[in-house]
């Protein structure tokens, strides 16, 4: 390999510079970004069969599937919210009301409790009920202080919300009008050789939709199912715990069962018991079930990664993103995969 001119080690320390204040730039709309370029890799099939449909008209095509964005996620996104914001406000109301009592709970679930689990949180000092009130009405008043602040500075966050959304909708329509010539450029910058960067494009694309599609169908699958059997069961607040469920499902194997299987637990110790039986029938043989029969085929399938390998890349990415992590973990771990799978089978890679 041939040495570095001083006029090229000079380019490519600008190219450096100039490329991180860029990003440095564009990092508090980031999310926006994000999410932008992530829906543009979703819907581009949808997007060239538009096109075909106005024969070739690509501002057109952009904005009839922005449109059909803007109706199928953005407003149900934006009801949902408000509904649940109403019924988060209710659940405190009856904290505060002392219609949710925590004495009563704890003491009914500590008296269907077997000895062994117990002593398991006598050891951690769970068992006792001054202390464990305690703990929680620190944590109460640590949330109250942050939504109270937040309750300030409700016009802010508005616009800032209002503001990426715009963002996201004005980058969604160039990517997708001219996202093909900008695919086409970025490969073009790429050093790699043809065949290499048409398979690590194809594989990022695959994973990105498979990811997105598979883990969003199902969390409104469990989300629904959840909510139903909370709605059925009389338990308040049934969107709220719907749409916590859905959410956690974003951990696959475990999500959804944070949610349903503590009231269950609740159900039993209060004497709820057909209630009961009939939540950990229906979490485990319907909701643990969507989970099983569609991961695997929905996601595992198309990224052709394994259960544990979707598993681990969801729940660390999700760790250090927060909810960008599920698309960027099994990103990640893709990219890992094809990019060793290439280095061990590409001769060029290796010298004798």
């Amino acid at each position: 390999m041939s040495q570095l001119t001083l006029q090229q080690k000079t380019f490519l320390l600008l190219l450096g510079i100039v490329t991180i204040a860029f990003g440095w730039i564009l990092l508090p709309y980031a999310g926006a970004i994000f999410w932008g370029v992530i829906l543009a890799i979703v819907f581009a099939p949808v997007y060239r069969w538009v096109l075909q449909k106005t024969k070739g008209r690509a501002t057109l095509s952009s904005m009839l599937v922005l449109l059909l964005i803007l109706v199928i996620v953005i407003l149900p996104l934006s009801l949902i919210s408000g509904a649940l914001v109403n019924q988060v406000a209710s659940v405190v109301e009856m904290v505060k009301a002392g219609d949710v009592t925590v004495a009563g709970f704890f003491g009914k679930v500590m008296d269907v409790l077997p000895a062994w689990a117990i002593s398991l949180l006598d050891r951690f000092n769970l068992t006792n009920l001054a202390s464990l009130q305690d703990k929680l009405t620190a944590g109460v008043s640590q949330v109250s202080q942050v939504v109270a602040v937040k309750a300030i500075n409700i016009g802010l966050y508005t616009f800032d919300f209002l503001t990426s959304l715009g963002i996201l909708m004005y980058l969604l329509f160039f990517l997708l009008r001219d996202g093909a010539a900008l695919t086409a450029r970025i490969r073009a910058a790429i050093p790699l050789s043809r065949k290499y960067k048409q398979r690590l494009f194809n594989n990022f694309t695959t994973v990105i939709r498979a990811t997105v599609k598979g883990n969003i169908l199902i969390a409104i699958a469990q989300g629904a199912l959840g909510g139903m059997i909370f709605w059925f069961l009389d338990v308040r607040a049934a969107l709220l715990w719907g749409v916590l469920m859905a959410f956690l499902s974003l951990l696959p194997a475990i999500g959804a069962a944070l949610v349903w299987a503590p009231v269950a637990i609740y159900f039993l110790a209060t004497g709820s018991i057909w209630q009961g039986v009939t939540l950990i029938a229906f979490g485990v043989l319907v909701i643990g079930l969507v989970d099983n029969l569609l991961r695997p085929v929905l996601v595992g399938k198309d990224t052709k990664m394994p259960d544990y390998v979707v598993l681990l890349s969801t729940v660390g990415g999700m760790a250090l993103f927060g909810l960008h992590g599920f698309v960027i973990g099994p990103i990640v771990a893709a990219m890992f995969i094809a990019a060793w799978d290439l280095f061990a089978t590409a001769s060029e890679f290796h010298t004798e």
